[in-house]
């Protein structure tokens, strides 16, 4: 099937096994491995180029608080891991093209990011950022599955349940699972099985003394931008899951992280990827 993506630049990996990047990118760590399974944390970051930085409203705890720190640490599952370094504030790459830059509260939490609206130039230098993850991750993927003939792409986000503030009740567990697995965009007939794999074997790794609460699609009935961009593309060939992992890993207020329920997270991820590898190993 063709590939409906605009044209690439040229080539941005090396022709070897693993492939290797031809030239390094400020905006993101990536380091590749020869296997098929990617691990993303996209949200994770937290800086702004220069030049906006005089620009944003918001003070870094209000910009911490809606972002996923500490996600990269999860990504050690992939064979491939990426970690974004800049803010969803300054690109977010999980929403399309036309919506990556947040113009008002309405699409950002209620929150008013810019002290006034963005020029062109500044606007063209954060999309131009969001086409070159696009193109990255497109030939990353394209080698991926020449290679192995599928691909797992595990990308990873988190969420905040304590929205009405540091000393009010966190939201009700019936609407906030531990772990939320967005499988929105993935191909029910050949992945169907292998999703429910991942999620058992997720469920029966304690985190901080008790099983997890792991549901599928019950936040983000619609998944996001990134997932529904890959299954657009590689269709079945990919399975994507998307583990939205409540903040029970850290104090989202104060930022305090939670190192043993981080490890134990980490722990149960990397049992529910080995148990479905074997799928995707040609």
């Amino acid at each position: 099937m063709p590939d409906p993506r605009r044209t690439a630049p040229a080539p941005l990996f090396s022709d070897t096994t693993p492939p290797a990047l031809l030239e390094r990118h400020d905006a993101w760590d990536l380091a590749v491995a020869d296997g098929p399974v990617i691990a993303t944390a996209i949200h994770d970051g937290h800086t702004l180029r220069p030049s906006l930085r005089e620009r944003v409203a918001l003070d870094d705890d209000a910009r911490w608080r809606e972002e996923d720190p500490l996600t990269s640490l999860l990504t050690q599952v992939g064979d491939t891991r990426l970690r974004v370094r800049r803010s969803r504030f300054e690109v977010d790459l999980n929403r399309p093209r036309a919506e990556a830059i947040y113009t008002g509260p309405e699409a950002a939490w209620g929150l008013e990011v810019w002290k006034q609206p963005l020029d062109d130039t500044e606007r063209e230098t954060s999309l131009a950022l969001y086409d070159r993850f696009y193109d990255t991750i497109g030939e990353l993927l394209d080698r991926t599955v020449a290679r192995w003939g599928s691909a797992l792409l595990i990308d990873i986000h988190s969420y905040n349940h304590r929205r009405d503030g540091a000393e009010a009740a966190p939201a009700s567990q019936d609407g906030n699972p531990d772990i939320e697995l967005g499988i929105t965009t993935l191909d029910p007939d050949r992945w169907g099985d292998t999703a429910k794999r991942f999620a058992n074997v997720l469920r029966r790794h304690p985190v901080r003394g008790a099983l997890p609460d792991v549901r599928c699609n019950v936040r983000f009935p619609t998944g996001g931008h990134f997932p529904e961009w890959v299954y657009a593309h590689w269709g079945e060939r990919v399975c994507t899951i998307s583990p939205e992992y409540k903040k029970i890993f850290m104090d989202e207020w104060t930022g305090q992280a939670d190192i043993p329920a981080l490890y134990a997270l980490r722990e149960g991820l990397h049992h529910a990827v080995d148990a479905v590898r074997p799928e995707f190993m040609r």
